[in-house]
């Protein structure tokens, strides 16, 4: 076997023109900005592609005596003869041109990605008033624009997130027709409220508007942001011209969101949690059928308690929007009236601050109240409800032990099948409820530890003097 250091004996060194160049060195010429690089063999074959934050240092990873025996690398690296790189402007740009190219050239190391349904996609819907923007592992075989394969699941997600905010999509699986006037008294999700959705679903959006700006979504994600860019800013000027200044403001607003796409960092963190094991309509209409809800739950949120070293005890909110984490929602809570560890005390406190102040302030309750426990947690919360006063929403509780779904008023617990999508569904919001509430602990665990250190420093000092 030869390797990348025999390979570099054989070449002149560095300085001399690239196509001299052995791939270990061309790439140290590599520019530091994102992009997509290209493996290529003997015949100039394209056999890789890949993307890259740093190209860089990604594509000189390749290179290192790790790669030649990492079962993942090592037969690729065997067959390297060159490597070239395309720049791009942004971690967005590159995921969107590494998924392009794939699907173009079909290099032989990416065969994996040809066909396998496992992969994610970003599948636009074409049939519908108002087209859905989704992430999924199983594309329709038609009525539906793909993009994909990608590579990652996490920075697909972050993608869309990412242009959710700039083109405000809908990602919700609700069939919207414009010509039902009903739809005018719908209820948008809290998308909506932070300006991430123009919400068809509530006719704030003409059907012509919205699909403008779904066809300016597909320019950019075939690759046409300069374009878009140049089409942005005579819209703009138009808008201005016709004293139409807040589409012209909307406007310069996405102008400014796609030039700084850049400067977003990583896009993993922007993702949602993943979710490999449920498919969430299918859970959210399992949960309709189950509890008997003649809607489906769009907004579910769920709660957890967790305790400080034993004493201190805090407690989560975790919101969802049509079966995804909806990180905007989520709430954390210091529990102040109970003394020691008593779940039952904590989960009435929580219940009567979060729904006493929705109460209050007019707003509207979840359409499903996940609650972590058994049915003495249940009971607890349907108690305090009633001496509030409050007519609460439809709620069920989740134990942990052999995983019962219990409704109030049922003598007997729901016992579902563990493949079943709605308790799938429910168990994400369960954990997810508790990975938050942990993460809270935590967080005051480390406050109360550096808080301690540094009384101990304070009374150090107060010592010596």
């Amino acid at each position: 076997m030869t390797t990348g250091e025999e390979r570099d004996q054989e070449c002149p060194e560095d300085g001399g023109d690239d196509d001299a160049l052995t791939p270990r060195r061309k790439v140290r010429r590599f520019p530091t900005g994102p992009g997509v690089y290209l493996m290529k063999d003997g015949e100039g074959r394209v056999i890789y592609v890949g993307k890259a934050v740093n190209l860089r240092n990604r594509a000189s990873s390749y290179f290192t005596a790790a790669a030649e025996v990492d079962r993942r690398t090592a037969d690729l690296v065997l067959e390297i003869r060159d490597v070239d790189f395309i720049a791009a402007e942004s971690e967005v740009d590159a995921l969107l041109m590494e998924a392009r190219l794939i699907k173009d050239i079909q290099p032989r190391f990416n065969s994996l990605l040809k066909d396998d349904k496992t992969f994610p996609y970003l599948q636009i819907t074409t049939r519908e008033d108002f087209p859905r923007v989704e992430f999924t592992r199983q594309p329709e075989a038609s009525g539906v624009r793909l993009y994909g394969p990608f590579t990652s699941a996490g920075q697909l997600r972050g993608t869309i997130a990412v242009l959710q905010k700039i083109f405000r999509f809908r990602t919700c699986s609700l069939e919207i027709d414009e010509q039902d006037e009903r739809w005018r008294w719908f209820r948008p999700c809290l998308l909506a409220s932070i300006n991430q959705c123009t919400a068809p679903c509530n006719l704030r959006i003409s059907r012509e508007d919205y699909r403008e700006d779904i066809r300016r979504l597909r320019l950019f994600l075939d690759g046409g942001r300069p374009a878009l860019l140049k089409e942005l800013e005579e819209a703009m000027k138009q808008a201005s011209r016709e004293l139409r200044f807040e589409k012209a403001a909307r406007i310069r607003d996405e102008i400014q969101a796609l030039e700084s796409l850049n400067l977003r960092g990583d896009l993993e963190s922007h993702a949602q949690p993943e979710v490999f094991y449920t498919d969430p309509r299918k859970g959210l209409e399992g949960l309709r059928k189950l509890l008997g809800l003649s809607e489906i739950p769009r907004r579910i949120e769920g709660l957890d308690i967790a305790h400080l070293q034993g004493s201190e005890t805090v407690a989560s909110l975790v919101q969802f929007i049509d079966g995804l984490p909806f990180k905007p929602g989520y709430r954390k809570f210091r529990i102040q009236t109970v003394e020691g560890v008593d779940d039952f005390a904590s989960m009435r406190e929580v219940i009567t601050r979060r729904f006493s102040r929705l109460n209050e302030e007019g707003d509207a309750f979840p359409d499903l109240l996940l609650i972590d426990g058994g049915k003495g947690q249940l009971n607890a919360v349907m108690e305090t409800f009633q001496l509030l006063n409050i007519t609460p929403p439809p709620t069920v509780s989740l134990a942990k032990r052999e995983e019962e779904i219990y409704v109030p008023g049922a003598s007997e617990p729901h016992r579902l099948s563990r493949h079943s999508w709605a308790l799938r569904l429910l168990q994400y919001i369960r954990d997810e409820a508790h990975r938050f509430a942990q993460h809270y602990h935590h967080m005051l665990r480390r406050r109360s530890s550096l808080g301690e250190q540094s009384g101990r420093r304070r009374g150090k000092r107060r010592g010596d003097s």
